[in-house]
């Protein structure tokens, strides 16, 4: 019996070897491609929104939020279906992941992320706004009158809110208190449908942001409150016309409550006057009125006028110095100082 040759064995083993080698090269191309198809049944099961009913979903961008930043975001909140590396590379395919703007949103589960996009990167409506201006040293009274001219709020609703208590400033204003001195004097856009409380609001948010930045430490090196300090700066909002009195008036405000003088400043008798329309008067000086400095000691109870920051700087950085009286004597609103009542009489024939 003939026996194989070694050549005809070795090819045969060699037919094994590439048989197994192609049944392995299948078996790896339908396990990728099987992958494939599972990525793509993914990837297109990403660009449906999640199921359940639809409920609305608060969301807010904030500001300086990449794109990826608000697609997570999105996915946290279950308002799209994948986030990382495929919801990232499905977001830019809208070409609008960096037009996305900063804000809050009322978004509702089901939307599409075409959908959801387009309200992130839709400028809100123009609200038609009208010009506000509130010149220092306004009273309430006559923010309200500038008010009803511009926005058509009748002054005396919104005179009626200011007065009514429910508003408060933390560490600056309690509820309870009139708002007198804490409209913040300024120029504001105003919404042009804005309500009494709306504009009130506006003016004190205005406020303590314009103040936060005040050595208030001082205050208490002062012996005053905060409160107190504001009705202070209302004085010398008042009665300064000069930049450079204001620091002198501050100082002479706060020598005379420490030595226990009575303020005698006009301002604040003017503010509770019984008849405006002729000025101050004899009889009018003897007002029993607790605005009425002449006559009583301390400091009038409330602020009487809407002070600027820089009376309000004042109140807290006063000069250091010896006067104790002061007289207008100038065509320009400046004045004369005196340390004593001698002095001062003196300016006062000279000035007036």
């Amino acid at each position: 019996m003939d026996q194989p040759t070694p050549r005809r064995a070795a090819r045969h083993d060699a037919d094994h070897r590439g048989a197994g080698k192609l049944i392995v090269f299948l078996a790896l191309l339908g396990l990728i491609g099987g992958g494939a198809f599972a990525a793509l049944r993914y990837y297109e099961g990403c660009k449906d929104p999640p199921g359940g009913p639809a409920r609305d979903v608060a969301f807010t961008v904030q500001d300086g939020a990449t794109g990826e930043q608000v697609l997570d975001d999105l996915h946290e909140r279950g308002l799209v279906s994948c986030g990382g590396f495929v919801g990232n590379a499905l977001f830019r395919t809208t070409g609008k992941s960096e037009e996305i703007r900063a804000g809050s949103y009322t978004l509702t589960t089901g939307m599409t992320l075409d959908r959801i996009v387009d309200v992130l990167t839709t400028p809100p409506p123009e609200i038609p706004t009208v010009r506000l201006t509130i010149p220092p040293g306004f009273r309430l009274t006559e923010i309200a009158e500038r008010v009803q001219e511009a926005l058509g709020i009748p002054a005396k609703r919104f005179l009626a809110r200011a007065n009514s208590g429910d508003f408060a400033i933390p560490g600056y204003l309690r509820k309870g208190k009139s708002l007198e001195g804490f409209l913040f004097p300024e120029t504001y856009r105003v919404p042009k449908r804005a309500t009494a409380d709306q504009v009130i609001q506006m003016l004190l948010d205005q406020f303590e942001l314009e103040v936060q930045d005040l050595p208030w430490v001082n205050a208490r090196d002062l012996g005053m409150s905060r409160y107190e300090i504001v009705v202070v700066a209302s004085m010398i909002e008042e009665e300064a016309a000069v930049d450079g009195d204001r620091p002198l008036i501050a100082g002479v405000i706060y020598n005379r409550l420490q030595e226990g003088i009575t303020l005698g400043i006009d301002a604040t008798l003017l503010y509770d006057d019984p008849t405006p329309e002729s000025g101050l008067t004899t009889p009018d000086l003897e007002f029993d009125s607790p605005y009425n400095t002449r006559i009583n000691p301390g400091l009038p109870p409330t602020p009487i006028a809407s002070p600027y920051l820089w009376s309000l700087e004042r109140a807290l950085e006063p000069a250091d110095t010896r006067f104790y009286y002061y007289v207008l004597c100038g065509a320009d609103g400046s004045h004369r100082f005196a340390v004593t009542l001698e002095e001062h009489n003196r300016n006062v024939d000279e000035c007036l």
